[in-house]
């Protein structure tokens, strides 16, 4: 796992400078403190930079940016690719002659090989940029689900691009403004959806896009792979049972190669306690587990699951508990590895345990996202597809009745009602479920912002991102159900830019690499190719996981309640955290043109839950990112 870095100057005559590519990638320092380097061609015109975190072949060997035998074929590469012996094995049957025990390499004689096809061999994690100096070109990739990150600008006749934000802001050379449209998503998702950031002119590459820049600086985008990439498939149950066990065993096996030791973080529900089952099973030492709790907030704790689980399959297990001083601590931290913020609090707990892991001396861990979304396991997700019936009943009332109806819902007076949007939603054929990570409603955006930033946004309406979505969606299954859609909308935006971002970017701040089992695409295609019907019979949430892993972990923790990896930012906004949160609001609003004060002082005195924590994220942001002044 690393960093990467590279500046290509297409359309300018100016020579990369080694100094500035270094500072570049020294920003990154966290994700790779084991080693560094750095390569310019001849000609001054491109240069790469990596940082280092060493995982497999350590040797000095594998140091990166790395080269062919010509010296013509250059990679940075973050990530791991699972199956590289499996891949080297067939280039060395081909006559592949390989100088290194490292992936990396392999990537290299794919690429020889296969051109930009290469990508459709690899099972892993990856972002990688490949410069080609024969045709002066670069490919760079991101991989399927978008476990790893990679953005981008090509602004001056420069492109660059970089594993994190703030090694573009290196540069120097962009004025750092917040992208209005970019903020409104935000409000929305809790992130930016792909392509955009909260900066303007930086982009990130979508995941599952893989991107060709050539001599002249034209870009080239395009989407390699999707999730509906498999029909939907009537099989028996017990064929299903049996492929999602064999699959998450295949997976789970792939993730354990590794040349430093590795662990899992163990909450104590489902998706971890298999992680750790399977592990167990394929290991002659005790699996390291890490758990993290919450000190005077014990409701929030799941350590008796987690060390029940420990003790069935002889973890060496590990804990930690913090409270609100390890957040307000680290508040400065979270913002300068976020890059863009990432709204979801728990990001504090997993930097913690992260933290945990690597004070045990362990580099690689395996974490549980993605289960949720597969086998649809929240229970929200119940209720919205029984609203979802009742919409379609709606849907064959005309639609003059049902825009009446949508006025009447817009007099409702709390613009936060989910009632009102969702009836708008209705009124308006628009696609019922946005994602499971939905903040601000469309009506309660528009009562918070200020006039001058409505005005800039002109009607600017988080549907349009919803839309792009679902037509891929539509265009690219035979069985359009609903469970189908939400499981597609969260992989396709929550997964990649939330849930998968706060776990690369709080682990990485620890120089730990977390791998999700879970979302090995060979299991997301599987499972994206049941139907409805059979995944969740009686929507019965996580039906076929449960059966696949009766027998492997305890039933309790099976047939347990799920609680979730909770942090109580409710419960600390009551304390100092929330003093810090209102003014700090107060202070934004009268000060910049994003909120409206008065709306946010009411949303301060209003129970709304961890509303005003999304909105501290972004000012906490802006404070350091776009004022460029210190968060304490």
């Amino acid at each position: 796992m690393c960093g990467i870095v590279g500046i290509f100057n297409h359309s300018i005559r100016r020579d990369v400078d080694p100094r500035l590519l270094a500072a570049m990638r020294d920003t990154m320092t966290h994700r790779g403190p084991d080693d560094s380097g750095i390569y310019i061609t001849p000609d001054r015109s491109i240069g790469f930079a990596h940082r280092r975190l060493s995982i497999i072949d350590l040797s000095d060997a594998a140091r990166q940016p790395m080269c062919d035998d010509s010296r013509k074929i250059w990679v940075t590469f973050n990530g791991e690719i699972y199956n590289y012996r499996e891949l080297r094995h067939d280039l060395e049957q081909q006559g592949v002659h390989f100088r290194t025990q490292s992936d990396t390499e392999v990537l290299i004689y794919l690429y020889k090989k296969y051109g930009e096809d290469m990508v459709r061999h690899l099972r892993g994690m990856f972002a990688f940029a490949i410069l080609d100096e024969n045709e002066r070109t670069l490919f760079l990739v991101r991989d399927r689900i978008g476990v790893k990150p990679l953005y981008y600008y090509n602004h001056g006749g420069s492109f660059a691009f970089a594993s994190e934000i703030k090694a573009l802001l290196a540069t120097g050379g962009l004025n750092r403004k917040v992208h209005p449209e970019a903020f409104y998503h935000y409000l929305s998702f809790l992130t930016t959806p792909a392509p955009q950031t909260l900066f303007e002119g930086i982009l990130k590459l979508p995941a599952g896009h893989r991107m060709m820049v050539d001599s002249s600086g034209n870009i080239h985008v395009e989407q390699w792979w999707s999730p509906l990439s498999t029909k939907q498939r009537q099989l028996p149950e017990e064929t299903y049972i049996r492929d999602i066990r064999d699959l998450l065993k295949e997976s789970i096996r792939y993730r354990m190669v590794s040349d430093v030791p590795f662990g899992v973080f163990l909450s104590g529900g489902i998706d971890s306690s298999t992680n750790v089952a399977l592990m167990a099973g394929m290991m002659d030492r005790p699996v390291q587990t890490f758990s993290i709790g919450f000190k005077n907030e014990p409701q929030y704790n799941e350590f008796h699951f987690a060390r029940q689980v420990a003790d069935r399959f002889g973890a060496d297990h590990h804990e930690i508990r913090i409270d609100m001083g390890d957040l307000l601590d680290f508040l400065p931290q979270l913002i300068y590895h976020q890059d863009e913020p990432i709204a979801d609090p728990v990001c504090i707990p997993v930097y913690y345990v992260a933290k945990l892991a690597k004070h045990n001396h362990v580099t690689v861990c395996q974490v549980g996202e993605g289960s949720d979304e597969l086998f649809c396991g929240y229970p929200h997700w119940s209720y919205v597809l029984s609203l979802e019936r009742l919409r379609r009943r709606y849907a064959v009332f005309p639609k003059p009745l049902r825009q009446v109806a949508a006025f009447f819902a817009s007099q409702i007076e709390d613009a936060s009602s989910a009632k009102r949007e969702f009836i708008r939603r209705a009124s308006n054929d628009e696609p019922f479920f946005w994602g499971g990570a939905e903040a601000f409603y469309e009506a309660h955006k528009r009562s918070i912002l200020h006039p001058d930033l409505q005005h800039k946004l002109n009607g600017a309406n988080s549907v349009s991102v919803i839309r792009t979505y679902f037509k891929e969606f539509l265009a690219g299954t035979d069985n359009p159900d609903p469970l189908t859609w939400m499981t597609f909308i969260d992989l396709k935006l929550r997964l990649p830019e939330l849930l998968l971002m706060r776990v690369d970017k709080m682990t990485m701040a620890t120089a730990v690499e977390a791998r999700v089992p879970f979302l090995d695409h060979k299991l997301v295609e599987y499972v994206m190719a049941i139907p409805q019907d059979r995944k969740v019979p009686g929507l019965q949430p996580k039906y076929l996981l449960k059966k696949a892993v009766r027998g492997l972990i305890p039933d309790e923790i099976i047939d347990r309640r799920k609680q979730g990896f909770g942090v109580p930012i409710v419960e600390w906004f009551q304390q100092e955290l929330g003093n810090q949160i209102r003014q700090k609001l107060l202070d934004f609003s009268s000060m910049h043109p994003y909120l409206h004060q008065e709306s946010v002082s009411r949303l301060l005195s209003s129970h709304s839950g961890p509303l005003p924590w999304y909105l501290y994220n972004f000012a906490l942001w802006h404070q350091a990112w776009i004022e460029q002044e210190k968060v304490s």
